[in-house]
């Protein structure tokens, strides 16, 4: 049984106008559900397995490179002469990051204490943790600037006591002891007689405190009833503000712990998280977009306001006292040792600084600092953190160690901190929070697509019935005709051939 083109044509126009109204609903109603799936994966929830478990144990490589300024002349800089430095490194260490202590609040907030542990990756580094480098000694130099307003006598008892136990202005020292921990006598000597005077008890070492130690205890925002605070601080070790810096807008928890941010960014949307390492909050801005592995993501960089001075920006004033722009004055939260953290080689620093350490060499792509991060979720998907470590070091009289060193910030290692989501967790990801979502909002318009293709091929067998009906009807009509000219042909046959037997009797 044939189907008429009637019909074919109505259930056509049904299916499209069904089509086309779904499609419309889906195009107001689709980002709603989109965004509504976002929100559940990205709020701090154990019932969502996938971004809680990204949050909890971090499972993408972490990696922290470490630079060396092999000081190239220590007896010149005694002498008053300009430092030289040559750059060691990087020393590679793969880093495991895991979140213990995990306590959920009544007011939507949970705390946690996130652990550090390295492990040198000898593959990756340009060298090993055997290699012997020449750094400033902290506990000489360090020390030094601290008592330089001491007494005339206690500053001559202090260079005694350096004599005593073998401790000179420059240390050199194997990677590996510079970084976890060396013996020391002196230090032994004060933790004995002085406990409490130094941060440090056992080896002495610049990330000694960092291995196998956690970060404080924050406490965050889960986001499950407000998304746009999700990841926020709380609270940093009970504290809603710091007291390290001279105004109370230096001394804010801003931003996150610098890990996710809240999502749906666009690219007015900056990115401030606390630092328990700076000591600070610090603040990230939008520089360009970009695309990895198939994921749309946004660059955040460091401004150069970041680290300058409050002379060339008023809101850094609460950071002093300060030197040229592009140092931090960490020495209040440094147990007032004389310590500045910078960008690495001094990048978006005072070019005053590059001229008084020889070996330096600033540049965006080797020591600009960058979070790339996916805007709908708010999760980073490269990271690069990267910082330099700096020390003042000068001539203080009475303390013979410092010979007639010239005033510098010394550089002394810096170091990058860099992560990236990649294998399965990355496929988990693009798959959850990228693919179905984007499927989603193209369906929209394939099934508006779809109901108008099946709106035109309604209308168009239509039309083309009522052609064919235009054509029958003009087939009828010129029937008609040719059979009443056949009608008077034969007509006028008939009467010629009347006349033609009439006139044969005649004659």
């Amino acid at each position: 049984m044939t189907i008429s083109k009637s019909k074919i044509a109505i259930g056509l126009l049904v299916v499209g106008i069904f089509a086309v109204v779904f499609g419309t609903v889906l195009v107001f109603v689709g980002p709603i559900i989109i965004d509504d799936q976002i929100v559940k994966n990205v709020e701090i929830n154990p019932k969502n397995e996938l971004s809680y478990t990204m949050w909890k144990d971090i499972p993408v490589p972490f990696f922290m490179s470490i630079y060396f300024f092999n000081i190239l002349n220590p007896d010149e800089i005694l002498a008053g002469e300009k430092p030289m430095v040559e750059q060691r490194g990087p020393y590679v260490y793969s880093e495991k990051r895991w979140k213990d202590n995990i306590t959920f609040h009544d007011n939507k907030t949970v705390s946690y204490q996130e652990y550090r542990q390295y492990f040198f990756e000898e593959s990756m580094s340009a060298g090993n943790e055997s290699d012997v480098v020449t750094i400033p000694n902290m506990l000489v130099l360090g020390a030094s600037v601290m008592m330089e307003n001491m007494p005339f006598p206690v500053r001559l008892l202090i260079s005694a006591a350096f004599k005593t136990f073998k401790e000179s202005a420059f240390l050199t020292k194997t990677v590996g002891e510079l970084m976890w921990g060396y013996d020391s006598k002196l230090v032994d000597f004060l933790n004995s007689y002085f406990p409490g005077m130094l941060p440090v008890k056992g080896k002495f070492g610049l990330f000694a405190e960092f291995n196998n130690s956690n970060t404080g205890l924050f406490t965050v925002f889960t986001g499950q009833d407000d998304i746009r605070k999700v990841h926020k601080v709380d609270s940093w070790n009970g504290l809603k503000h710091v007291n390290y810096w001279n105004s109370e807008q230096c001394n804010m928890i801003n931003g996150t712990a610098g890990q996710m941010w809240p999502p749906f960014m666009t690219t007015e949307s900056t990115l401030p998280f606390y630092s328990p390492d700076a000591c600070r909050s610090m603040e990230l801005i939008y520089q360009r977009p970009g695309m990895i592995k198939g994921i749309p993501v946004y660059r955040f960089v460091a401004p150069k306001t970041l680290f300058a001075n409050g002379s060339d920006y008023p809101p850094n004033e609460g950071f002093c006292p300060c030197r040229q722009s592009g140092l931090l004055n960490v020495s209040t939260c440094r147990h007032k040792s004389p310590v500045f953290i910078s960008h690495p080689h001094f990048y978006n620093a005072d070019p005053a600084l590059l001229e008084t350490v020889s070996g330096l060499n600033p540049n965006e792509e080797d020591h600009g600092l960058f979070i790339d991060i996916h805007p709908e979720t708010g999760v980073p998907m490269n990271v690069s953190i990267k910082l330099q470590l700096n020390l003042l070091m000068k001539r203080v009289s009475g303390i013979t160690e410092t010979g007639k060193i010239a005033e510098v910030v010394m550089p002394m290692i810096w170091f990058g901190e860099s992560g990236y989501i990649d294998g399965p967790v990355l496929n988990t990801f693009r798959t959850n929070l990228v693919i179905l979502p984007m499927v989603m909002e193209y369906m929209q318009y394939i099934v508006i697509g779809f109901g108008l293709g099946c709106i035109i091929g309604a209308v168009a067998l239509i039309l083309s019935k009522k052609i064919q009906k235009k054509r029958n009807a003009c087939g009828v009509i010129e029937d008609k005709g040719e059979s009443v000219k056949d009608t008077k042909h034969d007509s006028s046959t008939n009467e010629r051939q009347t006349e033609k037997y009439s006139m044969k009797d005649t004659d």
